[in-house]
C-alpha cells in the first residue's frame, strides 16, 4: 500500500468536494465528549443518581447506540482514536499523556483537517491532552509540540497542560473552579482582563461553545465543533448553583454529591447549546454526537459491567452514545449493533460529503447509513477489533482490580478475548453473558487460536512515532 503524505490527503478531498453540494447544505458537526462518563452515568442509560434532561431530550430526538465502545479505557488514547479514525497504537499511544513529553503526531490525518479541507469552519473547545499546551514565560504556546491548530483546528481554548500547574490544581481541587485563570486560547494565555478568566472551565467552555455557534452560524459555511468536556474526571468539585443544591441526597459521600453537581451541570450547558441551535435556526441540519472517552472513574455508575477506568472488560470501555441530526435521522430510534469511536471520523466525513481516498488507513466504518435506518456493519464486514492499553494495576474504581490483568483485547462478533502481552487469560461470550462472569477460554482452543493469531499480528504491526 502506497503512503501518503497528510497534505496530499487534505488535497484529494478538496479536489473531491470542487462542484459538491454547497456548504449550506452540509451539515453542522458538535461532537460532545465527557470525560470518564460511565456507561449508565446518564438518566436516558438507567442513571440512579444524576438527572440529565438535555441529554435524555438529545436521545429522545435522535438516536441511542447502547453498544459503543471507547478507543481505550483512559483518555488520551481514546483522544486519538476519535481524531484519527485509528487504533491509538498505531501511533504508539499506549497509556494516558504526562504533561510532559507525549503528543499526537503532526503527520497524523485527522477529522478537523479532512472537514476543514471540505469547508468546514473547526474548532475545538476544552479538554486536549494529546501533547503541545505549554507555556513560555510570557504565556505564548511553546511550538516544540502539535497543538489543536497543527491538528486542524482553526480556533480553540484549552487549558494549559503543564506540569506542575495541573498536578497542583489537581491536588488542591481547583481545576474547575480555577480553569479560567489558566486557559490557552489560540496559542495564547489568556489575560485577566478577559471575560472568561475566572470562570468555572465548565462553564468557560460551555459558554465558549455557544459563542462560536453564533460566530459560525454567521459565516457562508459549515462548522465543526469539537467539545471536549472535563466533567467528571476527578477532582470532584462542588459545582456551583443551582446544580449543587439540585443533586443533594440523603445517604452519599461528599464525593458522590460533587460528581452528580458536575454532571448535572455539564447537562445544564448541553441544554444552552442545543437551545442556541434553536434559536438561530440551525438545530435541523446540525449533527450533535455526545459520548465518552473511556468508562466510569470512582464515583460513577457502570450497573453490573465488570471493572472500570484504567481496565479493559466492559466498564472501562464500554459508554454511552447518543446522535441526533433532525434532517437525516429519525428520532426515538436504540440501536444495539458494535460501534466504536474509530467509526466518528468516517461517519463526520461520510455526513459532510467527504470522499475518503482509499489510500488513508482507518480502522473505524461509518456508522451513517445505520444512523438514517440502514442495518448496521456486519462482524464480518468490521472484523477483528483491538484494544491495547499498558498495564495499569490499580482500577480507578471503589474496589480492586479484576483478574487476570489484561493489556489487550481482540473482539470478533460476540468473542472477546482478553490476553496480557499477547497471551490469552480469558474468552467471553459477551451477548450471553455481557457483564463477563463466565471466561470460557478453555472450551474454544480454536477460537482461542485464531484470535491469540490475529491480535499478535495486530500488535506487531508498524507503528508511526511521535517523532513523524
Amino acid at each position: 500500500m502506497r503512503t501518503f503524505s497528510k497534505s496530499v490527503l487534505v488535497l484529494f478531498v478538496l479536489l473531491c468536494m470542487a462542484g459538491l453540494a454547497r456548504a449550506d447544505q452540509k451539515p453542522n458537526i458538535i461532537l460532545l465528549l465527557a470525560d470518564d462518563l460511565g456507561y449508565g452515568d446518564l438518566s436516558c442509560f438507567g442513571s440512579p443518581a444524576v438527572k440529565t434532561p438535555n441529554l435524555d431530550r438529545l436521545a429522545s430526538e435522535g438516536a441511542k447506540f447502547t453498544r459503543f465502545y471507547a478507543g481505550s479505557a483512559v483518555c488520551s488514547p481514546t483522544r486519538a482514536s476519535v481524531l484519527t479514525g485509528r487504533y491509538p497504537l498505531r501511533f504508539g499511544i499506549t497509556k494516558h499523556f504526562n504533561d510532559r513529553n507525549m503528543w499526537l503526531p503532526e503527520s497524523a490525518t485527522t477529522v478537523a483537517e479532512l472537514l476543514k479541507g471540505a469547508g468546514y469552519s473547526t474548532a475545538h473547545v476544552g479538554k486536549w491532552h494529546l501533547g503541545g499546551l505549554h507555556v513560555d514565560a510570557d504565556g505564548k504556546r511553546m511550538n516544540n509540540q502539535p497543538g489543536p491548530r497543527q491538528h486542524g483546528f482553526d480556533f480553540y481554548q484549552t487549558q494549559i497542560e503543564q506540569q506542575p500547574i495541573r498536578g497542583r490544581m489537581g491536588r488542591e481541587r481547583t481545576i474547575f473552579r480555577q480553569g479560567g485563570t489558566v486557559l490557552l486560547r489560540n496559542d495564547q494565555h489568556i489575560s485577566k482582563d478577559d471575560p472568561y478568566f475566572p470562570k468555572h472551565f465548565t462553564d468557560a467552555n460551555g459558554d465558549f461553545a455557544v459563542e462560536l455557534i453564533e460566530k459560525l452560524s454567521k459565516e457562508q459555511k459549515p462548522f465543526f465543533i469539537n467539545m471536549w468536556w472535563l466533567v467528571p474526571h476527578k477532582p470532584y468539585e462542588p459545582a456551583p448553583e443551582p446544580h449543587w443544591s439540585a443533586t443533594t441526597a440523603d445517604g452519599i459521600s461528599d464525593d458522590q454529591h460533587r460528581f452528580r453537581s458536575m454532571v448535572h451541570h455539564m447537562d445544564a450547558k448541553v441544554g444552552q447549546i442545543l437551545s442556541k441551535l434553536d434559536d438561530l435556526g440551525i438545530a435541523d441540519n446540525t449533527l450533535v454526537l455526545f459520548t465518552s472517552d473511556n468508562g466510569a472513574a470512582y464515583e460513577g455508575f457502570i450497573g453490573d459491567l465488570k471493572g472500570g477506568k484504567t481496565d479493559l472488560h466492559d466498564g472501562g470501555i464500554r459508554v454511552p452514545m447518543i446522535v441526533r441530526w433532525p434532517a437525516a435521522i429519525p428520532a426515538g430510534q436504540k440501536s444495539d449493533p458494535f460501534g466504536h469511536t474509530n467509526d466518528l471520523l468516517p461517519t463526520f466525513c461520510e455526513a459532510a460529503g467527504v470522499v475518503l481516498p482509499r489510500e488513508l488507513p482507518l480502522d473505524g466504518l461509518s456508522l451513517l447509513p445505520h444512523m438514517k435506518g440502514e442495518s448496521a456493519p456486519t462482524a464480518d464486514a468490521r472484523g477483528t477489533v483491538f484494544w491495547q492499553l499498558n498495564l495499569y494495576k490499580s482500577l480507578q474504581r471503589h474496589y480492586p482490580k479484576p483478574k487476570p490483568y489484561a493489556t489487550e483485547v481482540a473482539m470478533r462478533g460476540k468473542w472477546k478475548l482478553l490476553a496480557l502481552k499477547g497471551e490469552p487469560v480469558e474468552l467471553f461470550d459477551i451477548e450471553s453473558d455481557p457483564n463477563e462472569q463466565k471466561n470460557v477460554i478453555d472450551d474454544h482452543p480454536d477460537l482461542v487460536a485464531s484470535l491469540s493469531a490475529e491480535l499478535n499480528e495486530w500488535l506487531n504491526a508498524p507503528r508511526t512515532t511521535m517523532s513523524k
